[in-house]
């Protein structure tokens, strides 16, 4: 027998509209302009607070839903005074339901609750729509336990989130602090010698994202840098075709190139480097160039992830809306070149750090949805009461 079946053994439980058993209450409208700044959070159209000011309109135990928006019909839960905004309030009769209670139910109905959205531009939930849902009443007590229960989920979600979340950090500035370590070599030991002395480059050539397709020739687009890859590559996330890489006489990385990112919003990220190992060439879009040389790839990879790196190449960088950098600015950045044997001894250590962050990098989303659905599966299960016992 299932533990909700034991807690509702010979308990009697009533469906009732959520308008019955709550206040539903629309928000007053308000402009960031005409308000001043102050403690009290705006709750309207997203997922956080829009901004705060000195007033507020509810006070005690509140849930809140989204009134229009991208997140029109977004539950949200609060136990602090709030200024409700483009958006409703749902005020429960303690007397009848605990508000915790009922907002675990709304979570558990949310893609419903989103599926209330109307209107032909910006899409609306109307709290009347709202009060219609049946939600099923069990005695106050029970609801306590139910309560008690689902809110032990969401902690021990949030614990681990904010533990792993500390450890990532934690791992990523030891990691950083290294990188940044192995290439200060002492330059009466070690040679200094820019890029362009050691290698060439080569800018790749213009294709768009409407070109890649799902399988074909394997090609990098200058934005998948900044989104997919790390410091090295074996496999390309997307393909052109034969007879467009042929046609437009497109450029290839070959296995132990750098394919170096040289344009994007982000100034910080651009130079870039990620090592190409794939035994197949792969395409690069002409916002990149592809870096070859007798150094060990990889070693160049972490290099251009260096503070030192960036800050030599910088003043090169030309600003606005897009951000760029030519082969002249990066050939100039002076890299350290030890041995072979050093540099792979490098890449050997770094290798173990980037292997350990993006590990606990994938971990995390990965142990927090795994938390999540085992929230909504005992959520589910808590609210899906045995029909013998409802009552209409």
């Amino acid at each position: 027998m299932r533990y909700i079946e034991k807690l509702l053994e010979g308990v009697e439980v009533k469906w009732k509209k959520l308008g019955e058993v709550a206040e539903l209450k629309r928000g007053t409208s308000i402009t960031k302009s005409t308000s001043n700044e102050g403690q009290y959070p705006v709750i309207s159209g997203g997922q956080q607070p829009a901004y705060y000011i000195d007033q507020f309109n509810r006070k005690g135990e509140t849930i809140t839903v989204a009134g229009s928006g991208a997140y029109a019909g977004f539950v949200m839960y609060w136990n602090e005074p709030i200024f409700v905004g483009d958006a409703f309030s749902i005020k429960a009769d303690e007397s009848q339901a605990l508000s915790r209670y009922v907002y675990h139910f709304l979570l558990n109905i949310q893609d419903k609750v989103h599926d209330l959205k109307s209107g032909g531009g910006v899409p609306h939930v109307y709290a009347k729509d709202v009060a219609r849902f049946n939600i099923p009443i069990p005695p106050l007590k029970i609801q306590k336990e139910i309560v008690r229960i689902l809110d032990t989920f969401t902690e021990l979600t949030a614990e681990l989130t904010a533990e792993l979340t500390a450890e990532l950090t934690a791992r990523k500035k030891q990691y950083n602090y290294y990188r940044e370590e192995f290439f200060n070599f002492d330059e009466e030991k070690v040679e200094q010698i820019p890029l362009g002395e050691i290698g060439e480059f080569q800018r790749g050539k213009r294709f768009v994202r409407n070109n890649m397709i799902l399988e074909g020739v394997p090609c990098i687009h200058y934005g998948e840098m900044y989104t997919h890859y790390g410091t090295w590559a074996n496999e390309s996330k997307s393909f052109l075709s034969e007879v467009l890489v042929e046609t437009k006489k497109l450029r290839v990385a070959e296995k132990g190139d750098v394919v170096i990112v040289a344009a994007g919003e982000t100034i910080e990220d651009l130079g870039k480097g990620t090592a190409w190992l794939g035994d197949k060439g792969v395409i690069i879009h002409d916002a990149c160039f592809s870096y070859r040389s007798p150094l060990n790839p990889k070693y160049v990879a972490y290099f251009t992830r260096t503070k030192r790196f960036h800050d030599q190449i910088k003043k090169h960088i030309s600003s606005g809306k897009i951000s760029a950098i030519h082969a002249k600015g990066l050939s100039t950045a002076v890299i350290p070149v030890p041995s072979p044997e050093e540099q792979e001894r490098i890449v050997f250590i770094l290798d173990k750090f980037d292997t350990l962050t993006t590990s606990i990098s994938e971990g995390l989303p990965k142990e927090i949805e795994l938390r999540n659905k085992q929230y909504e599966y005992y959520r589910d299960m808590l609210l899906t009461f045995p029909k013998d016992n409802l009552k209409a």
